[in-house]
């Protein structure tokens, strides 16, 4: 399963979140999803504890001004990798 999160770890329900996520997953951080990602943040390491495979993409952060802040625990995908992710996965949800 691929899991999309899209809004700020502060204006969502990570926990929630978290409590879908298992073995094998892909959870990719983009649009103000990608600020969960910030080093030393609480929410990058409730994420790492997760059984999925996290991702943030690049250009998102970027965006933001953010790309140096990213924690080097979080792999950045492009525009190529996150269709090679959409190819993965069958079955997807956006948070």
């Amino acid at each position: 399963m691929l899991f999309t999160l899209l809004h700020s770890p502060w204006q969502c329900d990570l926990n929630s979140l978290l409590l879908l996520v298992k073995q094998g997953d892909d959870l990719l951080l983009l649009q103000d999803g990608v600020t969960a990602a910030l080093a030393g943040s609480e929410a990058l390491q409730k994420l790492l504890a997760s059984p999925a495979t996290l991702w943030v993409l690049e250009d998102d952060a970027a965006a933001r001004g953010i790309t140096a802040q990213i924690s080097t625990s979080v792999t950045m995908l492009d525009y190529t990798g996150f269709v090679n992710l959409t190819v993965k996965h069958q079955q997807q949800i956006a948070w």
